[in-house]
């Protein structure tokens, strides 16, 4: 059996224990997943495991033969040949063995001998040739560089013409088709969208090796492996089952430590302040010298609580008021070459509360139609409309990347903050785990992560009612995934968003919308109801499709057939239409329009000005001269009491006349 084996490893960097005596046993048939706090070791220990790295001290021992696979998380390019040259590389393993059964061929004609063992090394050898899968290579190199999203287009093409995301693939395919005996995998899901991932899901599920991967993809690890090795202040502890028992089984052991830590806080606390208010008197010296020999010991086997159990704690702020019609969109078109329609004729109405993700393949047009809600791309044709009221927040992967330059994250922040908040900025900094130094911290110098979270942070500092979120999850570790997802479910407003990670889509998407290029469908429901229609359509069932409307007739535009169940129905883009109004009626309509988009406006600065008038009140009762006397102060909350009932009766007349629109 094939195995990879640790005995009391050990390696620091420089005062900091990485790794302290950790025994670890990698086998044929293991399926791991390795977590920790970032910054924990993982990729150091994975690096160690593949003999990339010399521990400081114990032993790494590898069954002979053994072959090992490696990826790293970035940084691999490729350059110099086609997709499948590249592809061929990672069967040099089979071309070494061929060339030695050659070798070994030679000599048997030369009668030597040791012909018996040199005819069991050569049977051994065809043996290990077959197994390998090297006489399927073509085949498997197809398959699966095509699971992981390439078309056969891709084949011929020169490796240096695809981007980062794509040359990781390609390292990720090359891993996979060595068909090694221990595969390690160090967050390979990071460029994968959930096509490519799902692919993945079920070749490890399948894979007859060992493997050890590390992975922010909670559903993506559930499916797969069957243990989790946690990294915890150097040491390794090993948990079985999959990774929701180990959350909850680890989720009993961190209260206990927490408490304990607490516990210990407390007592420290308590010594230091008797030792600093007794330690120079005479009377308690012998005293305070008890005092700080307990708290020596104590410090000597100190709880480190690490920053994996600092989670971000956030809201987004109060979602100003909207229509229930949030966005329609009508005969939208976009191409980049002129040619092809990346979308077309793509139509959608979204109402106020919805989280909508936009589902598809790589090239399908997610980021595209996005970048055209956030008013970000302009140059397609079709119409758009936004909804009374609607303000638009808009975060993408690109976005976080151009945050860079030699400012501190303070200082950027606080530059771009609305004047009010700026004395808040630390705490809503602290609050994305950028604590103490950290927020000096040069923008130039921040991981991905840490640029993520700057990036979702700009969105708390202005309030909006329309999110859009492209990829917002990536490189965000687990815990920040699980508060963002919260931070969204409570989020007052509507969501439109794109995300590869599963497990992330299906907690908080509440309908979909599926993107094929120069297609689409709407799924009004879940994106477990989606995937289950997608298995349906693959074993041949289908629902039964009649025609329908929206309920957009009386504006005069295009409607989708539309499934008879509405709580799970499909909305394809083979649109029928309403006919065509007269002169007078559609003038009628947008007559009937202007006279309600009035009434809203009318009503918004009302709501605009009684607002003002109530902060401005708010502030007289700051004033020592108001709050000091208490018939004043009692006129001004009388006051400020009756605009609040002005405020909820216009409010509520809004939210009517919006509705209308």
């Amino acid at each position: 059996m094939a195995f990879v084996q640790f005995s009391k490893v050990s390696l620091a960097f420089g005062d900091r224990d990485i790794l302290k005596d950790v025994s670890v046993n990698l086998a044929t048939g293991s399926k791991v997943a390795l977590t920790g706090a970032n910054g924990a070791g993982k990729s150091t220990l994975i690096k160690i495991m593949a003999g990339l790295v010399e521990p400081d001290s114990g032993q790494r021992i590898v069954q002979k033969d053994t072959r090992i696979a490696y990826l790293p998380q970035s940084g691999l390019t490729h350059r110099g040949s086609t997709l499948l040259e590249e592809a061929d590389k990672a069967f040099q393993f089979g071309y070494k063995i061929q060339e030695e059964i050659e070798q070994l061929g030679e000599q048997l004609k030369q009668n030597p001998s040791n012909t018996d063992f040199l005819l069991e090394r050569h049977s051994l050898l065809l043996s290990k040739l077959e197994d390998s899968g090297w006489y399927r290579r073509q085949s498997q190199a197809e398959s699966v560089l095509l699971g992981l999203g390439f078309s056969r287009e891709d084949f011929s093409k020169r490796t240096e013409e695809f981007s980062g995301g794509w040359q990781m693939r390609i390292a990720l395919a090359k891993a996979l088709m060595q068909n090694p005996d221990i595969l390690l995998l160090d967050e390979p899901t990071n460029y994968l969208d959930i096509e490519a991932r799902n692919w993945l899901e079920s070749f490890l599920k399948n894979f007859t090796g060992g493997f050890l991967l590390v992975s922010h993809d909670r559903y993506f690890l559930d499916v797969t492996i069957n243990e989790v090795y946690e990294l915890f202040g150097g040491n390794l502890k090993s948990y079985s089952g999959n990774f929701s028992k180990y959350e909850k089984i680890r989720a009993i052991e961190l209260q206990t430590l927490m408490a304990e830590y607490e516990k210990q806080q407390a007592e420290i606390a308590h010594l230091e302040d008797f030792i600093r208010r007794f330690g120079y008197k005479a009377t308690k010296a012998a005293q305070a010298q008890d005092r700080q020999k307990a708290l020596d010991k104590i410090l000597q086997n100190k709880i480190e609580i690490p920053e994996s159990l600092k989670k971000i704690h956030f809201k987004f702020p109060p979602a100003p008021h909207s229509g229930n019609i949030v966005l329609r969109m009508t005969d939208i078109k976009k191409s980049y070459d002129g040619q092809f329609n990346v979308l077309d004729n793509l139509e959608l109405l979204l109402e106020k509360g919805e989280r909508l993700v936009v589902a598809g393949h790589n090239g399908a047009g997610k980021s595209t139609l996005l970048r055209i809600v956030a008013g970000v791309d302009q140059n397609f044709s079709g119409k758009i409309e936004l909804g009374a009221g609607v303000t638009i927040g808009y975060f993408s992967q690109d976005n976080a990347e151009t945050i860079c330059g030699s400012q501190s994250v303070i200082d950027y922040i606080e530059s771009i903050a609305p004047l009010e908040l700026v004395p808040k900025v630390r705490d809503m900094l602290g609050a994305f785990l950028f604590r103490g130094d950290d927020v000096n911290k040069s923008l130039d110098v921040l991981s991905g992560g840490e640029k993520t979270r700057v990036a979702l942070l700009q969105l708390l500092l202005h309030p909006v009612n329309l999110l859009v979120l492209d990829e917002p999850t990536n490189h965000l570790d687990m815990h920040s995934k699980d508060v963002l997802l919260n931070a969204l479910k409570d989020f007052g407003g509507t969501v439109i968003f794109v995300s590869h990670d599963r497990g992330f889509i299906q907690d908080l998407a509440t309908r979909v919308l599926e993107l094929t290029p120069g297609h689409f469908r709407n799924f009004v429901g879940d994106y477990e109801y989606y995937m289950q229609r997608l298995s349906d359509e693959l074993s041949g069932v289908v629902g039964e499709y009649n025609a329908g409307t929206l309920s957009s007739s009386n504006l005069g535009i295009r409607v989708s057939n539309n499934v008879s169940n509405t709580n799970n129905s499909v909305v394809e883009n083979s649109t029928v239409s309403t006919g065509a109004l007269s002169w007078e009626e559609e003038k009628k309509l947008q007559a009937e329009r202007r006279k309600k988009e009035k009434e809203v406006n009318r009503l918004e600065e009302e709501i605009s000005k009684v607002e003002q008038k109530i902060s401005d009140l708010q502030n007289q009762l700051a004033n020592p001269d108001v709050y000091s006397n208490g018939e004043k102060a009692k006129a001004v909350q009388n006051q400020i009491s009756e605009l609040e009932i002005q405020l909820e009766k216009l409010n509520v007349d809004w939210e009517n006349a919006a509705s209308l629109l």
